[in-house]
């Protein structure tokens, strides 16, 4: 295997998801040209880069709390919780760029001024968030790469829940929601490795949503499809 490089000179970082799928329509692209610069939360500078530089998020957001959206699909939760907590600085990281299309579309309808958007890898975003300035996360309905041999692709592995460790606070809560089983127990095996407590004293504590939930086009397939949500709650450790 050749050793890549992006055009920055950081290591290529591999990603086996989708960047883009059937063409745009005119007025997607339209949001996507007129909008998507302006609500992006600045510059974020490839892998290791030694130049790059922490975003300035207090320029952002002052002083708010700062929640993150790993994924956020079509950003139907993303959009309520902005909408919800207007004194909260929310971003949203989501490469797939239908997806962030989508995503503009519904900020134009509601208005919101509190969130800002990456449209490209998590891991770039990780690279340039200050250490412990994230208060909240949301991991909803990620790819489950359900074949054995993927496994090691999925969110819930060390390279990604260490840096995602790394930028939250201490007592900051990471929300995941998946369908999938087997992703539950790689969840339960894996995230606790990482610095963070399962919330949870019974079943109800991970079968029941969340009291602000928004449920998200992909829960809805997944409950016509005869498929049980599990609603996973931690905590980041001190330590």
């Amino acid at each position: 295997m050749t050793d890549r490089k992006h055009p920055s000179g950081a290591p290529w970082r591999n990603f086996y998801g989708r960047f883009k799928g059937k063409g745009l329509r005119d007025r997607q692209q339209d949001y996507l040209d007129q909008d998507l610069a302006h609500l992006s939360p600045g510059p974020v500078d490839w892998g290791t880069n030694p130049d790059r530089h922490d975003l300035d998020l207090r320029s952002l957001f002052d002083d708010a709390d700062i929640w993150l959206e790993i994924g956020f699909g079509g950003g139907e939760h993303l959009v309520h919780q902005a909408s919800s907590n207007p004194d909260v600085g929310m971003i949203g990281c989501e490469p797939y760029i239908n997806g962030v299309a989508m995503l503009l579309g519904k900020i134009r309808g509601c208005a919101v001024t509190n969130l800002r958007i990456h449209a490209g890898d998590v891991r770039d975003l990780f690279d340039v968030l200050p250490v412990q300035s994230i208060t909240k996360v949301f991991l909803l309905y990620p790819d489950p790469w359900p074949k054995a041999r993927h496994h090691r692709r999925r969110f819930v592995t060390p390279e990604y829940l260490e840096p995602l460790a790394r930028v939250m606070k201490a007592g900051a809560e990471l929300r995941i929601a998946t369908d999938i089983p087997d992703y539950v127990r790689q969840t339960l095996e894996q995230v606790p490795k990482h610095g963070f407590d399962w919330c949870a004293d019974h079943a109800r504590d991970w079968k029941t949503p969340w009291p602000d939930w928004y449920s998200t086009r992909y829960e809805q397939k997944a409950l016509r499809e005869g498929r049980r949500p599990h609603y996973l709650t931690f905590q980041r450790r001190s330590d």
